[in-house]
């Protein structure tokens, strides 16, 4: 198995030594396109590579990619952000699916830590990764996507690869103010194609994750009313995430009409979640116990907790909000480690 890593960077003196060292071992070649950095970065790279590439930045991130994937020898690609860190790495499985596969797409795991008012918690997502160079490439200058040179559609396939992607907790945003730039670009990207719902997707994702809520339904709606196609990936986010806009801008009516993508996503836990968030704020208690009922299990959800503890902790919540103090107790201590479920308890005894 021969396989590059290819990564842009800039400015990554904070993360670059920990994501190489994590994977090292694991590639074969080395790849780093520079877009400007006027930190320590590149001498960090050159401890692991000597194929260090400057690329002046001209806000396309697609070109910058395909840039880096120029520079590789071999035609099997990985390809990793400097805030990405790889926890598990399982390196004969991998070389079994590159030996058969080079007109498909590898999806590694990455779990995306973040912060809310409660504290941290772990979202995990596939993201297309790992492919052959002689059949696909990089479009988009912002959120840029794996499309292939032929323009076919191509089929994706999980690969043993989990990294730990730390770029937006509180702090590396702080430093980075990758927010500022994601909205410039995106907002550049939108004056040249005001049809493209996975632009305006993307738009009200970063204004999401600023908490600018208002700013963020507005541009799902504008996603929604395009022309969309519910088999892709991104849509079935773009619903979910609009239905956690209009919760946190108290469009709780307005929420239940997302009950008309149960025929899509019924068996989504992360979508089963969102309906009991719904039905809770919307005094359906019923229905919102069943839906996080039903969330339990042994299939996982992209947010850490939403098959077991999550789920529990709202049905608890119910029950105590509606004086049933025996039974939110028992549904509180189902979370087990669970902090604010044992801030519950200890209130209620």
């Amino acid at each position: 198995m021969n396989i590059s890593l290819c990564m842009i960077v800039k400015d990554e003196e904070m993360n670059l030594k920990k994501c190489l060292q994590s994977v090292v071992s694991f590639v074969d070649e080395i790849i780093i396109v520079d877009t400007g950095s006027t930190d320590k970065t590149k001498d960090i790279a050159k401890d692991f590579t000597e194929k260090i590439y400057d690329f002046d930045w001209c806000n396309d991130f697609a070109k910058a990619r395909n840039f880096s994937l120029e520079k590789a020898n071999n035609d099997w690609i990985l390809v990793l952000d400097a805030d990405e860190v790889v926890a598990d790495f399982k390196k004969k499985e991998l070389a079994k699916y590159i030996g058969g596969n080079d007109r498909t797409v590898g999806r590694i795991k990455r779990i995306n830590i973040f912060e809310d008012n409660i504290g941290s918690k772990r979202y995990i997502e596939r993201v297309n990764r790992v492919f052959n160079k002689k059949h696909y490439h990089y479009e988009g200058i912002i959120h840029e996507q794996i499309i292939s040179k032929n323009k076919q559609n191509y089929k994706i396939i999980n690969v043993d690869i989990i990294a730990d992607h730390i770029g937006y907790t509180k702090e590396v945003i702080k430093n980075t103010d990758k927010i500022n730039r994601n909205l410039k670009l995106l907002k550049e990207s939108i004056k040249k194609n005001d049809k493209d719902p996975y632009l305006y997707y993307q738009l009200g994702k970063t204004y999401y994750m600023d908490k600018r809520y208002e700013d963020a339904y507005g541009n799902f709606v504008k996603a929604l009313n395009l022309d969309i196609d519910t088999k892709y990936e991104y849509v079935q986010d773009l619903v979910e995430s609009y239905g956690h806009a209009l919760i946190n801008t108290e469009r709780y009516k307005k929420a239940l009409e997302l009950e008309t993508y149960d025929y899509f996503y019924k068996e989504i836990i992360d979508y089963k979640f969102l309906m009991g968030l719904i039905y809770m704020n919307n005094g359906l208690f019923e229905k919102s116990v069943n839906s996080f009922i039903s969330c339990i299990g042994d299939k996982e959800g992209k947010i850490e907790g939403l098959n077991s503890y999550l789920a529990y902790y709202n049905i608890g919540v119910i029950y105590e909000c509606l004086g049933f103090i025996e039974e939110g107790i028992y549904y509180y201590q189902k979370c087990e480690n669970y902090e604010p479920a044992k801030k519950r308890i200890d209130n209620l005894k």
